[in-house]
């Protein structure tokens, strides 16, 4: 069974950083690219970024680009999204999502929350 657990969601002050982790089970985890989509409250899914099976290519939104960094570790079978930085708008359920192909995803976590609030 294909599971995908986030886990690092908190509350943190704008300026704050945080890192949310994606723990991966049940496919070869080193041969997927992986990838962080987010959803704001009352808004639709929003790509954040991806990472290439090896960790060496990786993409950004406009909106988070400088800000997070994705990596991974796949001998943990682990994504990572470290964001700083962190904006009220940044707001959002953060799901982490194995690659299918170009935009597209084919398992997801359960979420986790991220609130930036001071």
């Amino acid at each position: 069974q294909v599971q995908l657990v986030e886990s690092g969601g908190r509350l943190v002050q704008p300026g704050g950083s945080l890192r949310l982790s994606c723990a991966a089970s049940g496919f070869t985890f080193s041969s997927n690219w992986m990838n962080w989509v987010r959803q704001a409250p009352g808004k639709g899914l929003e790509w954040v970024s991806t990472t290439s099976s090896g960790g060496f290519t990786t993409y950004y939104s406009d909106s988070v680009k400088g800000r997070f960094t994705i990596s991974r570790d796949n001998a943990k079978k682990t994504v990572y999204l470290q964001a700083i930085s962190l904006k009220p708008e940044d707001t959002a359920v953060y799901y982490c999502a194995k690659g299918a192909g170009l935009g597209q995803y084919d398992y997801w976590g359960q979420g986790t929350q991220v609130t930036v609030s001071s």
